[in-house]
């Protein structure tokens, strides 16, 4: 994607910039986490014995002018007011109050409407999915399937800050709590991968910030939509799924824009530990 802000983001115009303001310690983009799967080791479900992280970056610009206002409509429309959080797992199994379709082809309608959404929405997409009946039988077998993924998408991260020139100003990463020990394992973690221990061997400038469940974010309920169909897109490649054909076009990948859907295997999507026929990047 171009560094320009009007070729990237054409859904806004320009606004006037005061001369006289100071430029801004924060990079352009806010980042979205959420996951799919558990990273429990000892016990693997059969059904889906993976775990998936996904980054979802957005420019802080398009998603506070356009995406949390489209997911507010959205809500609006459909269920006559904005108190609702949007969880994959709830929307899927028809849940609480996503229990209100009359038919099947109304439960299409709105499972179509929010995947045009994700669609239309301008975001990129860094994923890590760990296959933990690999993981077992690898040199970290006794690593923790989340902090692996960890390093891996913020080593990206800073990759794609890079292409971008914000690499040198600080980005926040916002997670969902998951609970007190875990936020602490997560947080000395994170620290740990950006005081320098990661792949590229540098300080990483990124902030973790832990955000509760009931938090009604725009950017926490669109990562909770996509890591799933991420999953499963690795776990049965063979199944229809709608929602990864739109998130293939939104993977980070090698050559930008004019290559988007393609090219993204080893870069915006990682697989670990890689099959034995793949070479890892």
């Amino acid at each position: 994607m171009p560094d320009n802000d009007d070729q990237q983001l054409p859904l806004f115009s320009d606004a006037p910039v005061a001369a006289n303001l100071p430029d801004s310690p924060f990079s352009k983009y806010i980042i979205y986490v959420d996951e799919s799967g558990d990273h429990n080791l000892g016990k693997i479900d059969a059904q889906y014995p993976l775990f998936v992280l996904a980054f979802c970056v957005f420019h802080k610009r398009h998603y506070s002018e356009q995406v949390v206002s489209a997911l507010e409509k959205f809500k609006f429309n459909h269920f006559g007011h904005d108190q609702v959080v949007l969880h994959e797992n709830e929307i899927r199994k028809e849940k609480g109050v996503f229990n209100i379709f009359k038919s099947p082809e109304e439960r299409t309608a709105f499972l179509d409407e929010l995947t045009d959404i994700i669609e239309r929405s301008n975001f990129i997409l860094i994923s890590c999915v760990i296959d933990k009946r690999r993981l077992t039988r690898h040199a970290d077998a006794n690593s923790n399937p989340y902090h692996l993924a960890l390093g891996f998408c913020l080593e990206t991260l800073y990759e794609f800050l890079q292409e971008k020139h914000q690499h040198g100003k600080k980005t926040h990463v916002v997670v969902e709590c998951r609970g007190k020990k875990e936020d602490n394992e997560l947080e000395l973690e994170f620290r740990r991968i950006c005081d320098g221990a990661n792949r590229l061997s540098r300080q990483l400038p990124f902030d973790v910030l832990f955000a509760d469940k009931r938090t009604m974010s725009s950017g926490l309920q669109l990562a909770d939509l996509v890591a799933r169909p991420i999953g499963l897109s690795v776990f049965k490649p063979e199944q229809p799924n709608k929602a990864f054909e739109v998130l293939k076009r939104k993977f980070y990948c090698d050559g930008g824009r004019e290559t988007v859907g393609s090219g993204y295997e080893g870069m915006g999507l990682k697989i670990y530990p890689p099959a034995e026929s793949e070479k890892p990047r």
